[in-house]
């Protein structure tokens, strides 16, 4: 049984609508994002397996650390959080990545790529979240700034 709204917002209704669907994008772009990194780590094969292998745990725990803490603030103003497949698949931003075995270097590219466009999606909601919730935009700055450092990092492998 679903309940409508049983977690009032502190936030006006145009705030709440703004906030809300800028959190379900992040939500489902970070969820896509581990799940992404996830693939690669089980199917890297190459000189640098060893490092990109770790590397991509790194890459999952953070997008999973982020997409709960999205997932809580989306909680937090009375929206409820959208993370099912169906959802994430139909939604996500990102670039995806493709099956079987890939090169190292390949995963980086993907990685990097995939990256890339989660981090500009982030951009376009912080802009939007600046007026309507400065706390939501604070977290969205906050996951946006880890990111691009993780960015850099996976092309610093390839430069």
């Amino acid at each position: 049984m679903t309940i409508s709204t049983p977690i009032t917002s502190t936030l006006d209704d145009e705030q709440k609508a703004i906030t809300g669907t800028a959190l379900q994008e992040t939500v489902v772009d970070l969820i896509d994002l581990s799940l992404i990194a996830k693939q690669a780590h089980w199917n890297v094969v190459g000189r640098q397996f060893r490092s990109v292998h770790l590397e991509l745990d790194e890459l999952v725990t953070a997008a999973r650390e982020f997409t709960d803490a999205a997932a809580e603030r989306a909680t937090a103003i009375g929206v409820s959080p959208d993370g099912r497949a169906e959802t994430v698949a139909k939604t996500a931003g990102t670039t995806g990545f493709g099956d079987g075995w890939t090169s190292d270097a390949d995963v980086v590219t993907a990685v990097v790529a995939n990256l890339k466009a989660v981090i500009a999606g982030l951009r376009t909601r912080i802009e939007a979240t600046e007026k309507a919730d400065p706390v939501t935009q604070d977290l969205l700055i906050g996951i946006a700034s880890k990111l691009e450092q993780l960015h850099w990092m996976w092309q610093a492998q390839v430069a």
